[in-house]
């Protein structure tokens, strides 16, 4: 990695704010379709983040939040039959007229049209409802393997909402993570490095979905940040080793293994999941640690 730090600013912004069930953030064991159905208790609203990034190559996004058609489109979500109400029973958003994300985007100093790259965690609904704002804007990378499971039969049982993901105008930028050597990324073994500088890593989470990825990002005289996107909802429940409830325990376990053995390596490691309410605090604690410091 490079002793010249590229990044400029690190950012986190919200489009808007996701009401799920306990079994969601913690499994109980049980099957989704079980306790999405029989659940009556939520967790109350948690923020929909989209962190951002400004690198010297251009201004990366990881995720992109949740669209706003979503609460006022009737026919944003399936109607009808197990995928309908799988929808309606998941999750309720809470999403203002100034929460797309062009408008968070524009809070924090950014016009849309400054996206170089947007990476993809995985691709369910609350992370891929900034696409339509990016079309002809920003390269769309994702995992060859989260791209292909839209071609797996009924993709909507999955979450996939393929009318909100094939769009006309984005420019899908699909990446297959490279075997590394790297002692500083282990006990990952595969990695994407984004820009070649060592600043911005993805890496393999499989296991919320199948081509599930989490990004590091490092600076100089920084903690290093991971966003993981639904790798977690809480990071105090992943360093108690809980696992969601959405996905295949057994690789959501590997992945939280890995990531405490990676703290190892990086004792001040700030994780960052997509839905942590806690997450833009710990963010700011990191970025001002570092502007103080730098300052002395």
């Amino acid at each position: 990695m490079s002793t010249t730090n590229p990044i400029t600013r690190v950012s986190v912004v919200s489009t808007g704010q996701v009401d799920i069930h306990p079994e969601h953030i913690k499994s109980s064991g049980t099957p989704v379709l079980w306790w999405a159905i029989t659940s009556r208790r939520w967790t109350g609203y948690r923020p929909i983040n989209v962190y951002v990034i400004e690198h010297r190559d251009g201004l990366v996004l990881f995720d992109t939040g949740q669209d706003r058609a979503s609460v006022t489109d009737p026919g944003y979500f399936p109607q009808g039959g197990l995928a309908g109400m799988l929808f309606k029973r998941l999750a309720r958003f809470d999403i203002a007229a100034d929460q797309t994300l062009t408008a968070q985007l524009a809070k924090i100093g950014y016009d849309i049209k400054d996206v170089h790259t947007a990476v993809i965690s995985h691709l369910h609904q609350d992370h891929i409802g900034g696409l339509p704002e990016l079309r002809g804007v920003a390269d769309i990378v994702l995992t060859h393997a989260e791209l292909a499971t839209l071609d797996e039969p009924k993709p909507e049982l999955k979450g996939l909402l393929l009318n909100h993901i094939k769009l006309p105008g984005l420019r899908w930028a699909p990446v297959t993570l490279q075997p590394t050597t790297d002692p500083s990324l282990a006990p990952f073994t595969t990695a994407h490095d984004l820009f070649g500088d060592g600043s911005i890593v993805l890496l393999p989470s499989p296991g919320h979905t199948p081509g599930s990825i989490s990004m590091l990002v490092r600076q100089p005289g920084t903690a290093p940040l991971l966003m993981v996107g639904d790798v977690t909802y809480d990071v105090h429940l992943l360093e108690a080793g809980h696992v969601p409830g959405v996905g295949s325990r057994r690789d959501n376990r590997e992945v939280n293994r890995k990531i405490t053995v990676l703290k190892q390596t990086y004792p001040n490691l700030v994780v960052l999941p997509a839905h942590d309410p806690g997450a833009a605090a710990r963010l700011h604690a990191a970025t001002t640690r570092a502007t103080q410091t730098a300052r002395r």
